[in-house]
């Protein structure tokens, strides 16, 4: 972590502090500006320690930033420019959480957070910060589990079924239009009633060729159809996004995400961290996985109210992702997700270049903001600047000029106070990560994914009787059926003896024959029984079986 000092001034002047440990331990008189802000994080129970103060270029140790961890399930916003440490303020936030004892799910979409679960190297760029912000630096790892998509890359797999998805989040990765995204929602529909589970691609393909074959395509008639050409439009895209190995990520066994909230035996918090690297290619895919991830939390967990403490912390990387192209019924969501969760103890921080990626309902939402150093090399640059600068609160810095000038782990913050007002507007130099600022070493990762109690139990995918096998089935049923009926057929005309009566009534059980034994009674038998059972879906039409 680089220890450049910020050079804004602040637009009310002030004279510079003498450093000290901290308040109440030698510090310097601060300027009355500057204890105002400090003021405003003064924090009477248990809070996550930021950094320290920066006041006309100085930073005060004296004067501490904080955020009262019962305001954490206000959610958040962490953005900067690339390279400014917004992964390394994560990781900061993620150790004192696990300390705290809350459960953390981290993203790690360049595979360097992997680090957090080691103890970091002493170092004189380390103890140097660590004077500078009052800081007691003590090298400490961290609990954690590491799990990855489908199983790519290192970690224990995490699979979700198809029918659990549901349509409207998997419309988005399909990058369908709003039609054929409704066209997705009937099929589901369908195969909901039907008790046709769904819990890979196959089973979703065979349930979109079903309702468009002679024998399906009355099936949703009454309720608006399945056209040919809209079909085939989903069948490719299913088929395009099989061929890209996406369909490792739709299975059985099925993550439960009550493993996220688990803590490790000394009471410390388990950080999740959910490894990315092998996936960063397929954007869409892992920003809405991680949108399902927190969907089905919000499915599963009961009301709570206001904690001291949230349940789970989830810091969402990427979040403009999931915000790209993104429909108006998509974004509502999102928006009443992220709202409601909060009374489920569930703290969520989104992490993106500018605010100006989230929008603007879904920002309102995010009661602290870290936010790190912007550039404003273009044009596009200066407007995204001018936009974020409108979003803090009024402020005795220039922040327009500050924002372009703060160094790597330094960041300007505002958050909400233990009474749930708005903190003053603070330019911070954070705190140094405990743990290795770094990826841990691969082999050991390894070794510590497979020791994992949880590996056994989702390493390995299971292929259960599902909506394709039973479709498949009742298919060559009918097949074989249709056979017998033309074998039987063959026969009749080539007999040479018997009457009218006796060739039409072998035919009329020819014919109790073909629908006895083909789909039509098969498929009433083996799923009619499931009618009345369709799944309750929530927000973005998740939903699972027997919970």
């Amino acid at each position: 972590m680089s220890d450049s000092d910020s050079t804004g001034a602040g637009a009310g002047g002030g004279t510079e502090a003498d450093t000290g440990a901290g308040a109440g331990e030698g510090a310097g008189v601060l300027p009355q500006q500057a204890r105002e802000i400090a003021d405003g994080y003064a924090v009477g129970g248990a809070a996550l320690d930021l950094g320290a103060l920066l006041w006309d270029g100085t930073c005060l140790p004296g004067a501490q930033i904080r955020i009262p961890l019962g305001m954490l399930n206000r959610h958040g916003l962490v953005a900067g420019a690339t390279g400014t440490g917004k992964t390394k303020t994560l990781q900061l936030m993620a150790e004192q959480l696990s300390a705290n004892g809350v459960p953390v799910l981290l993203s790690d979409i360049k595979g360097d957070v992997s680090g957090i679960t080691a103890p970091g190297p002493p170092g004189d760029k380390v103890a140097e910060r660590a004077g500078q912000v009052g800081q007691q630096w003590e090298a400490r790892g961290f609990p954690c589990e590491f799990y990855a998509l489908g199983g790519i890359g290192p970690g224990i797999p995490l699979r979700a079924t198809v029918t659990s998805f549901g349509p409207v989040l998997l419309s988005k990765v399909l990058q369908l239009n709003q039609t054929q995204e409704q066209s997705l929602g009937l099929i589901f529909h369908y195969a909901d009633a039907k008790g046709l589970d769904l819990v890979d691609l196959k089973d979703l393909r065979a349930v979109v060729a079903f309702l468009v074959s002679d024998t399906g395509k009355s099936e949703l008639k009454g309720i608006g159809g399945l056209s040919t050409a809209t079909a085939g439009v989903i069948l490719r895209s299913l088929t395009a996004f099989e061929q890209q190995g996406a369909g490792d990520f739709f299975g059985e066994p099925e993550i439960d995400t009550a493993e996220f909230l688990r803590s490790a035996p000394d009471g410390r918090g388990l950080v999740s961290v959910l490894e990315l690297a092998a996936v960063q290619d397929k954007p869409q895919l892992f920003s809405t996985f991680l949108m399902w991830l927190l969907a089905d939390l919000f499915h599963d967990l009961p009301e709570v109210g206001d904690l001291d403490r949230p349940k789970l912390v989830f810091f969402f990387d990427e979040a403009h992702l999931l915000f790209n192209g993104a429909s108006k019924a998509f974004l509502d969501s999102i928006t009443q997700t992220v709202r409601l969760i909060r009374s489920k103890g569930v703290g969520v921080f989104l992490v993106t270049q500018t605010p100006r990626d989230v929008p603007g309902d879904v920002l309102a939402q995010l009661g602290n903001r870290v936010q790190h150093a912007l550039r404003a090399f273009t044009p596009d640059d200066a407007k995204a600047l001018r936009a974020t600068v409108k979003t803090f609160p009024n402020s005795p810095y220039d922040l327009e000029e500050l924002l372009t000038q703060l160094g790597t782990g330094e960041a300007v913050i505002t958050v909400l106070s233990e009474k749930g007002a708005p903190t003053p507007v603070a330019a911070t130099r954070l705190r140094a990560p405990q743990s290795l600022m770094g990826p841990f070493p691969a082999a050991e990762l390894d070794a510590m994914v497979k020791g994992s109690s949880l590996y056994g139990r989702y390493a390995h995918a299971v292929d259960r009787e599902s909506a394709y096998e039973k479709l498949t089935a009742e298919h060559e049923a009918e097949q074989r059926a249709a056979a017998e009926a033309a074998a039987v057929d063959t026969a009749v005309k080539g007999r040479k003896a018997g009457t009218q009566q006796k060739a039409a009534k072998d035919e009329e059980s020819l014919v109790e024959q073909v629908v006895g034994s083909g789909m039509f009674r098969s498929l009433a038998r083996s799923v009619g029984t499931q009618l009345g059972r369709e799944i309750s879906r929530s927000l973005f039409g998740t939903a699972r079986r027997g919970r």
